[in-house]
């Protein structure tokens, strides 16, 4: 079933509030300053059933000036605009300013009620249309329906109510697969009850039990209930007003502004990208850096505009820029924003969201206006590939992918798997979640770590290459170990690189002796060959080698990273072939037998009792045995 939101808009005392009860039979001034003053502060909320069945529900906003924060986060989530104009004063101020925030805001549908007629005569009347058609030329509202109306005599009612349900026709459905989010309009605790948070459900869908974060802080807590239009329901739809009771939050641990999301569901920011347009009938200039109010849903918050393409932007003007906040918020590409002046307080312009949490850009860099050109026309697939390119030294997961889009995980994993398949990212599989990265990006880190094995190669021809541990912490520190143990198996896998023990060199490379290092490696061989059980140290060998000491330490270093030489334990080193050779006796010791002692595995190497021990505790940690007391059963 489709769900709209109606509201109101237009200068104080035209009649908003007044028509709204002629229209639902209620009254939407909550507060006792409201009814005594005769003016809307606040938000107000009600809902009626349409002629064809559907319910709507209604927002009415205060209009005066000094209550537009009020006004513009009402206005945030109207589906259908009633512009109310009083036939005694016609257009005023507000109904001006209301106007192009609807404009700005995006506002698709909407209609003129020009109500009061019962004051004034048909001549006034016609001069007062024409005055209207003037002003909403080139609005969402030119060319719309003014309907003329009494809400004391309930004249040109009937017409109202059926100018809504016309609309309600040709709103579009919101997406009820999405992302939830509920823009938090007000907060109020009901004794017995606990607090209660209103909004307008923006997209996706609410259900009692579910558990939520109050963003942009880190608060969870758990829809205990749920209300729409006054009626307890299981479920709450996109495009619905929601009235949703928390358990787990006081009322000071949430305010208007925040939003209601699944945890861990948005990414919290402190800058957006935009588009900007400046309103054209205003009086001032917007410099670099000057500082400005920013609304957005149903929250306000202070900013400094940076402006990427332009040295000033005038009135009429557009403009890519960066706006840095002072206060975290939590948002989507697409969102709609109304941008106003600190001091004095006066609505300037808005724009659209083309990037959220991007990183700091410089001003007139070309490359960076064509990639927010692309980016601001860009359909979901180009806005996650984009994501995936901006974060890929982060190694981003299809969560992670999720949370900076505010697009939900099913729909990130489609097209993960169509770019992959593009040949245009590279997926690391983990346990419950896949990290990404983009192919350029990986090219970029592949040529670095290729260069820097070059040199490294040129440099230690006799060293097997870069510890594993020396390359993740230089190439891939802003991830986890397993994501970079993948990237690296990767880079195995594609023929880039290859592993020896610890060590990370290029595919092709091989250890290179002189002749003079050849004879030393073939002595030092020979001399571990003929010890077998019983070699000599390190500096045992150093001793015994008739050549420079150092040429002998960088050959005795290279037949260790080669695994010619093994390193048992302290200063026990052994040949390869002579390890190979005792673990095959221990292998055939266990065809029939189910445990050894290091006495049995001493005596049938024929050597000493350190010796088979330093091997025995090696195949431990090799997982090939295990102790149990004094003895060793076989693991493979």
């Amino acid at each position: 079933m489709k769900h709209i939101i109606v509201g109101t808009a237009g200068h104080i005392d035209h009649g908003k509030t007044t028509l709204i009860r002629a229209i639902t039979g209620r009254d939407t001034d909550r507060l006792e300053e409201e009814k005594r003053r005769g003016i809307s502060i606040d938000l107000g909320f009600t809902y009626f059933d349409l002629p064809s069945g559907k319910r709507a529900g209604i927002i009415d906003v205060p209009g005066h000036e000094k209550f537009i924060k009020n006004m513009l986060a009402g206005a945030m989530g109207m589906d259908v605009v009633i512009l109310v104009i009083g036939a005694d004063e016609g257009i005023m101020p507000q109904t001006k300013e209301h106007m192009a925030i609807l404009d700005l805001l995006g506002t698709k549908k909407g209609f003129v009620v020009l109500t009061k007629i019962d004051l004034v005569d048909d001549e006034w009347r016609k001069l007062v249309v024409e005055d209207i058609r003037n002003e909403t030329k080139g609005t969402f509202l030119e060319n719309c329906d003014i309907i003329p109306a009494s809400s004391m005599t309930g004249e040109g009612i009937d017409k109202v109510i059926s100018a809504i349900d016309k609309a309600a026709d040709e709103v579009e459905e919101r997406d009820f697969t999405g992302t939830p989010r509920l823009p938090v309009d007000r907060v109020f605790v009901l004794p017995g009850i606990g607090t209660i948070v209103t909004g307008t459900l923006l997209s996706g869908t609410f259900k009692v039990g579910d558990e939520v974060q109050i963003f942009p802080g880190n608060k969870v807590c758990r829809i205990r209930s749920l209300q729409v239009h006054d009626e307890d329901v299981s479920i709450a739809y996109a495009g619905q007003r929601v009235a949703a009771n928390l358990a787990g939050v006081k009322k000071n641990e949430i305010q208007r502004g925040d939003v209601l999301g699944y945890k861990d569901s948005m990414k919290k920011t402190m800058m957006i990208d935009g588009k900007i347009r400046l309103l054209k009938d205003i009086s001032r200039s917007i410099e670099n850096r000057t500082r400005l109010r920013l609304y957005i849903e149903s929250k306000e918050v202070l900013c400094r505009i940076i402006l990427l393409d332009k040295e000033s932007l005038y009135p009429g003007e557009n403009a890519y820029a960066q706006l840095r906040l002072e206060e975290e918020i939590v948002a989507k590409k697409g969102d709609k924003f109304i941008l106003r002046f600190y001091s004095p307080m006066f609505t300037i312009g808005g724009g659209e969201i083309i990037e959220v949490n991007p990183e700091k850009k410089k001003r007139f860099d070309e490359k960076i206006i064509k990639e927010l050109e692309l980016k601001e026309k860009g359909d979901i697939s180009h806005i996650i590939e984009k994501i995936i390119f901006e974060k890929s030294r982060l190694y981003p997961t299809i969560k992670d992918i999720s949370m900076y889009s505010v697009i939900p995980e099913e729909k990130v994993e489609e097209e993960v798997k169509k770019l992959s398949k593009a040949d245009k990212i590279i997926l690391f599989p983990l346990t419950k979640d896949t990290a990404v990265i983009h192919k350029d990006y990986f090219e970029r880190l592949k040529n670095n770590i290729i260069n820097e094995l070059n040199i490294y190669h040129k440099d230690n021809p006799l060293k097997a290459g870069i510890s594993k541990e020396e390359l993740r912490s230089k190439y891939l520190k802003d991830t986890k170990q397993k994501v970079g143990d993948l990237f690296i198996n990767y880079m195995i896998e594609k023929g880039y690189i290859k592993q020896v023990k610890e060590s990370i060199s290029l595919k092709e490379f091989e250890i290179k002796y002189s002749d003079v290092q050849k004879k030393i490696k073939e002595e030092i061989e020979k001399v571990y060959m003929d010890s077998e059980l019983n070699p000599p140290n390190k500096e045992e060998i150093l001793r015994i080698m008739k050549y420079d000491k150092k040429e002998t330490e960088k050959v005795f270093a290279a037949l260790l990273d080669e695994g010619i030489i093994l390193k048992i334990k302290d200063d026990f080193f052994i040949h390869k072939e002579i390890y190979l050779k005792a673990l095959n006796i221990l292998e055939e010791y266990f065809k029939n037998n189910d445990k050894i002692s290091v006495g049995n595995y001493r005596d049938l190497l024929n050597t000493n009792r350190k010796a088979a021990l330093n091997l025995l505790e090696n195949f431990d940690e090799m997982k090939i045995t295990k102790r149990i007391d004094n003895e060793r059963i076989y693991l493979k």
